[in-house]
């Protein structure tokens, strides 16, 4: 006997692995029973009707700051995953610093993941620490189940969380020769520079890191993978200088990703204000032509996917009251907006909902080795849907944020494609505004053990 769905979602605007079409998404339990047109939706079925709402997968966020334990004051995953979910968002990846303490070791994954139950609105994974003295920690919390490990080459900010050395990587490339996990790397190598007197200009933030320490690391980062042939994941990506050369490397088959960010490809350098340290993040926002680069990196497949990089913190760490972009800690709040501000950009510049999926659902699903579960809405594949208006045109505004802190440089944007309904494996978690009934994410672990 044929399985029966317990409901369909229907609409003239749903995105699959086949295009862009009318269709109705068959549901049993948290999986897609089946993907049909609008003619066969089985007699009986309940079916929620969304018109010309567009419905692709839920968004697959693969870098996220949540903070918690130990700094809650800054963002907790019960806050952070409702804005995630009020954004289209129904996976993310947590990253190991900034929480206390810093998850390098299995015993500290475990403190995160107990901590955090039943606090969850959409599903969350969980990254590694790459710090010189854990190498031996390396297989054990692959084991664990964390879907990746992150190291920096420059300072973290977090003293707990310090850089590595290229023998470090060379270490930590060499146990992970054999294991299908990537090693994801903050690249920027830090060297001497000349700093003015004045810290109130987005310029003279630039100037303390230029694009030269982005450019060597990566540089160096495409020699280790040639080297090992394992995979390094370059995380947002705002240097459109070394583009080229990650071309070049991709174009040898070998194992290495790239991400970047949506303040990457929204704002341009030259227009922020002096003083406006919301715009402070790590690598620096560069100029219009840069970001215009970026896109071209996206559009050819140089450039992998788009991630948040969630990185928020107190409002009082920012130093708005002297605009100090020096003294400013660096991250950019900015969860909920994603779908809105890279879809904003995409009409600009012509990209289909197909390549807007592909960036943000299918391939960073893939990249935490979800891709046969998440990211697609085929048959089999989990229930995670966003159901959103691409023509709807709203401004952000700090009363309609989520996340704890509402301090971003997104607000008063105006952006296109507001979100109106998100499904977490089959339940309605989102709906016009409000959050439906109780927490009910999953911890995602890798398959990564040995």
């Amino acid at each position: 006997m044929e399985p029966v769905p317990d409901f369909a979602i229907s609409s003239r605007r749903v995105v699959t692995p086949e295009g862009e079409n009318p269709a109705a998404i068959l549901i049993r339990g948290e999986k897609i029973l089946d993907v049909v047109s609008l003619q066969n939706i089985p007699d009986g079925c309940p079916t929620e009707d969304l018109g010309n709402d567009v419905v692709m997968p839920g968004l697959v966020d693969a870098h996220v700051h949540i903070n918690e334990p130990g700094r809650t004051d800054w963002e907790g995953f019960e806050t952070a995953t409702k804005a995630a979910a009020s954004g289209g968002i129904t996976t993310l990846v947590d990253m190991p610093l900034n929480c206390i303490p810093v998850t390098t070791t299995v015993d500290a994954l475990h403190q995160k993941t107990s901590s955090i139950r039943e606090k969850l609105w959409i599903d969350c994974g969980f990254y590694g620490g790459l710090i010189p003295d854990n190498l031996k920690d390396i297989e054990p919390l692959a084991e664990a189940g964390v879907l990746g490990f992150k190291a920096f080459m420059s300072h973290s900010g977090i003293d707990e969380f310090p850089k590595v050395a290229e023998s470090h990587l060379r270490k930590a490339l060499s146990i992970l020769i054999n294991k299908a996990i990537p090693v994801l790397v903050h690249a920027e190598l830090e060297n001497s520079v000349e700093t003015s007197n004045s810290h109130q200009t987005y310029e003279s933030f630039q100037a303390t890191r230029p694009k030269s320490w982005e450019n060597n690391a990566i540089k160096l980062l495409i020699k280790l993978c040639r080297e090992y042939e394992t995979h390094i994941h370059i995380v947002h990506l705002s240097s459109s200088d070394i583009l080229p050369e990650i071309s070049q490397t991709r174009d040898e088959g070998l194992p290495l990703t790239v991400e970047t960010c949506p303040h990457y490809l929204h704002f341009a350098s030259e227009r922020i204000s002096d003083g406006d340290t919301r715009f402070k993040c790590s690598p620096p926002i560069w100029g219009s032509d840069n970001r215009e680069k970026l896109w071209v990196g996206l559009e050819k497949g140089t450039i992998d996917f788009i991630t948040s990089d969630h990185s928020p913190c107190t409002p009082e760490l920012k130093k708005l009251d002297t605009g100090d972009f020096q003294m400013a800690w660096g991250g950019i709040s900015s969860i909920q907006f994603t779908l809105p501000v890279i879809w904003t950009e995409c009409r600009q510049r012509g990209f289909s909902l197909v390549q807007l999926t592909n960036w943000l659902s299918k391939r960073p699903a893939k990249f935490i080795g979800k891709g046969q579960q998440k990211g697609q809405i085929a048959p089999g594949y989990d229930a995670d849907l966003v159901c959103w208006n691409p023509e709807a045109e709203f401004l952000v505004e700090q009363t309609a944020i989520h996340h704890k802190h509402k301090l971003t440089p997104y607000e008063g944007e105006s952006l296109f494609g507001a979100v109106n309904k998100t499904f977490l494996r089959g339940q309605k978690v989102f709906d016009n505004g409000s959050f439906v009934g109780l927490p009910h994410g999953k911890i995602v672990m890798g398959n990564h053990g040995t």
